[in-house]
C-alpha cells in the first residue's frame, strides 16, 4: 500500500482558501467539499471549522457523533499533515477567503516599508522529531471503508448479493457508504428503480389537481351519503363544503401510514437463513441505508409507486362511499407527495438553523446513522410519540 500523501499547513490553508473544506482529526486529513451541503448541521458549520481540528468536535458538544459517522469521515481520507503543522487557523468561508487572518502561533513584525509583515514563531525542533516519529493513528471507533475488501462486490448488482450475506447483512445494511448503488443487471430494470426527485412532481401532482376538482365537483352533485349503505334515513349528506376537511383526514392518514410501512415493512429484519427475504428487505428499503445520499433512490420510482398507490385506492374504494373514498384517497396522495419531497430535502437540503425542517433533518440522519430502531417519522415525528419510538433527546448531549 502506497504511503498516504503529506500536507503543509499552508498548502491545506491555500485549498481552504479556494473553497475547498479540509478538515483533520489529529494528523489525518480529509476533504469535505463533496459533503458540506449534506451536513446535518448546515454548511456553515463545516465551513467555519476548514483547516481545524475536529477530534473534540466529533465527541460535541453540541452532538455526540455515532461509530457510523466515524467510518462515514474516513472515505473522505487524503493524507496526512507534515510534522509539526498540524495547527490550522480556522478558514473563513469561501467568498471571504481575501479576508484570512493569520494564523495562531505567529507574531506581525514591520518590513522596511512600515508594512506589518507575518513571522512564524519558533517551533520546538524537539517536538517536531517526536511528532515525525509518532504513527497517525485513526480513531479506534473507526474503520476505513474499503470497498474491494467489502463483503459484496461493489462492481456488480447488488441485489442478487445481499441474501448470502446472511447473519451479516443487517449489520452491513446499517454501515452507510457515500457511493451509488447499481441492483439489477438489466438497464431497462436500473431505469425504473431510480428517479428524481422532480418526476414525482410532474407525475403526481396533476393527478393530485384532477382527482381533486372531480372529488369537489361530485360533492357538489348533493348525491353523496354517509351510511347509506346500512340506512336510509340516518344517513348523513356530505356537503361539497366538507371536501377540504376530508381531504386533510386523508394527508393525516398518510403520515400514519407513512410511519407503519416505515417501521414494520422497511424495517423488518429479514430471518438470516431467507435469501429471499433479504434480498426484498434491500430492494425496498436497505439499498436506502447502506447508500443514504444516492440522489436517485431517495424517492419513489413512479411505476413501483403506482402499484402501492393503486392497491390503496381500491382498499378506500372498498370501506367508503365512490366519491368519500375518492376525497380521502387524493388527500393521502397529497400527503404522499409532500413526504417524498420532504423525504430528499431532509438528504439533500440545508435548512437554517433553528427551523422545523433543520430538527427534522438532524433526527431522521439520527435514524440512519445510529438510531435505525426508533425514530420512523419522516414528515414528521408526531407518531413515535405514541408508539415510543421517538429519538430520546439526551442522544444529542455530550456524555460526561
Amino acid at each position: 500500500m502506497a504511503a498516504p500523501r503529506s500536507f503543509s499547513a499552508a498548502e491545506v490553508r491555500a485549498r481552504c482558501a479556494e473553497g475547498a473544506c479540509l478538515v483533520r482529526c489529529r494528523r489525518r486529513l480529509y476533504d469535505l467539499s463533496g459533503f458540506v451541503r449534506l451536513h446535518p448541521g448546515g454548511e456553515q458549520l463545516l465551513r467555519r471549522r476548514a483547516g481545524t481540528d475536529v477530534s473534540a468536535a466529533l465527541d460535541g458538544p453540541p452532538h455526540r457523533h455515532s461509530a457510523n459517522a466515524r467510518r462515514w469521515l474516513e472515505q473522505y481520507y487524503v493524507g496526512e499533515m507534515e510534522p509539526g503543522e498540524e495547527q490550522i487557523p480556522a478558514m473563513a468561508p469561501p467568498l471571504l477567503g481575501h479576508l484570512l487572518l493569520p494564523p495562531p502561533h505567529r507574531r506581525d513584525e514591520p518590513d522596511g516599508l512600515g508594512q506589518r509583515k507575518i513571522q512564524p514563531e519558533p517551533v520546538d525542533e524537539q517536538e517536531v522529531d517526536a511528532a515525525a516519529q509518532t504513527p497517525a493513528r485513526m480513531d479506534p471507533r473507526c474503520k476505513t471503508v474499503d470497498v474491494e475488501k467489502d463483503l459484496v462486490d461493489w462492481r456488480k448488482p447488488l441485489l442478487w448479493q445481499v441474501g448470502y450475506l446472511g447473519e451479516k447483512y443487517d449489520e452491513w445494511v446499517h454501515q452507510p457508504v457515500d457511493r451509488p448503488i447499481r441492483l439489477f443487471h438489466s438497464d431497462f430494470l436500473e431505469s425504473l428503480s431510480k428517479t428524481a426527485w422532480y418526476v414525482v412532481i410532474v407525475v403526481w401532482v396533476p393527478v393530485v389537481l384532477y382527482l381533486s376538482w372531480v372529488s369537489y365537483t361530485s360533492l357538489a352533485q348533493g348525491n353523496t351519503r354517509l351510511f347509506s349503505s346500512f340506512t336510509t334515513e340516518y344517513s348523513i349528506p356530505v356537503h361539497k363544503y366538507f371536501f377540504p376537511f376530508i381531504f386533510l383526514v386523508g394527508m393525516f392518514l398518510w403520515s400514519l401510514l407513512e410511519y407503519l410501512i416505515h417501521r414494520f415493512v422497511f424495517h423488518m429484519k429479514p430471518p438470516a437463513s431467507n435469501y429471499y427475504l433479504i434480498t426484498l428487505h434491500f430492494l425496498l428499503h436497505g439499498q436506502h441505508h447502506k447508500s443514504p445520499f444516492d440522489s436517485s433512490r431517495l424517492v419513489f420510482p413512479p411505476v413501483p409507486a403506482s402499484l402501492v398507490i393503486g392497491f390503496f385506492y381500491g382498499v378506500l374504494q372498498l370501506l367508503l362511499p365512490e366519491v368519500l373514498g375518492l376525497s380521502v384517497f387524493v388527500g393521502g396522495l397529497c400527503g404522499y407527495v409532500i413526504y417524498d419531497m420532504m423525504h430528499y430535502y431532509l438528504h439533500y437540503g440545508s435548512p437554517k438553523k433553528g427551523t422545523y425542517l433543520y430538527g427534522l433533518k438532524a433526527y431522521h440522519v439520527k435514524h440512519h446513522f445510529e438510531h435505525q430502531k426508533s425514530g420512523f417519522g419522516i414528515s414528521t415525528r408526531f407518531w413515535d410519540r405514541p408508539f415510543r419510538t421517538l429519538i430520546p433527546e439526551e442522544t444529542f448531549e455530550k456524555e460526561d
